[in-house]
């Protein structure tokens, strides 16, 4: 990555307080004290004070501007930004309603397009998900940029809005690029695991570690066939920052990890690598029995373009990831969460 090309710049951060944005603000800092780029950092966020409030090390930091607002309906700032990164969709689809869902995915992102265009923005990342492909196809190993899976149109399923809430954005994005002239490049993110995610959603893996820290069982609600891949929060936001400053402009590159693995083995992985941290033993338990001729589901990424085209490449194995997010909610976090739900 050649960070030269962050000197001196104003970025504008829209979804900064998130898991994904936590992370690029922790690579921002990482940057701006390690190279001196002298780089400006402005966050929207609609509660910036109870961002700071759990998080107060980034409040007297004077490469960093945090503006109250909404994506949907934020005020336009005065300033010249030469990075704009729109990251502002609940990936905890199921805490939210659908229709407020679409609304934050489809006006945010327009109005978040608005600005870039009134600023004069020379590069824009979209980080849109690996879930606009549909359902993977059981003949499809690795999604490539180019794939196509199965379309479902199910308004009892929520991630069918959350998946057409970032077609619709990446839409909007394509048409901006045509329409003014916009340098859009979109990231397609998979599955990760790493401090700051949410351990009480939908999401299987923070669940899973979430059991692990409370003692066990961990609980698998399905039959825990599905094969999922897992990417390093901190080789994520690597990624990002990287597409941000290299990828080529209309282009989108998957992000993630092809390394699979099922929802069983990584159960037994977190079992694994707690019971070596604590000596303590964490039971696995496995809600449904395999339907009989039925192919378990796939969610993995081929990421060649992004190795390729961008030079990058993953850097923590799944079990040192395993063991850093362990590490980190047993001791910086302090209490164990407390909801305990069943995992998906």
């Amino acid at each position: 990555m050649n960070l030269d090309l962050l000197k001196n710049k104003k970025i504008f951060l829209i979804g900064g307080t998130g898991f994904f944005g936590r992370w690029l603000l922790e690579r921002f800092v990482h940057f701006n004290n390690t190279f001196n780029l002298k780089t400006r950092l402005f966050i929207l966020s609609r509660n910036p004070e109870k961002f700071l409030s759990n998080n107060p090390q980034f409040k007297k930091r004077k490469d960093m501007v945090f503006v109250k607002g909404d994506v949907r309906n934020f005020e336009f700032l005065k300033e010249k930004f030469h990075y704009i990164i729109h990251a502002a969709l609940p990936a905890s689809y199921t805490q939210i309603k659908p229709i407020e869902l679409l609304d934050i995915g489809i006006n945010g992102t327009k109005r978040v397009l608005e600005f870039a265009k009134y600023c004069k923005a020379e590069k824009f990342l979209f980080i849109s998900s690996g879930v606009v492909y549909g359902k993977q196809l059981s003949e499809i190993k690795k999604l490539s940029e180019n794939s196509f899976g199965s379309l479902e149109i199910n308004p009892e399923n929520p991630k069918i809005y959350y998946a057409e809430a970032k077609r619709v954005g990446e839409l909007l994005c394509y048409e901006a690029m045509k329409e003014w002239g916009l340098n859009i490049v979109i990231a397609r993110c998979f599955s990760f695991i790493g401090p700051y995610m949410e351990l009480n959603s939908h999401l299987a893996v923070g669940n899973f570690v979430r059991d692990a820290l409370k003692g066990g069982p961990i609980i698998i609600k399905s039959d825990g066939r599905k094969i999922n891949s897992y990417m390093y929060a901190e080789d994520l936001a690597i990624w990002l920052w990287t597409i941000l400053l290299k990828g080529k402009p209309g282009e989108a590159y998957n992000v993630g990890s092809e390394k699979e693995i099922s929802l069983k083995e990584l159960a037994q992985k977190i079992a694994e690598i707690y019971a070596e941290l604590t000596g303590k033993k964490v039971d696995i338990i496995i809600k449904k029995q395999p339907e009989p001729g039925k192919i378990p589901e796939r969610y993995v990424p081929s990421t060649e373009k992004a190795k390729k085209e961008l030079g990058l490449k993953e850097t923590v194995s799944l079990e040192e990831a395993i063991r850093k997010t362990l590490q980190f909610y047993h001791t910086f976090q302090g209490a164990f969460p407390e909801n305990h739900r069943e995992s998906k």
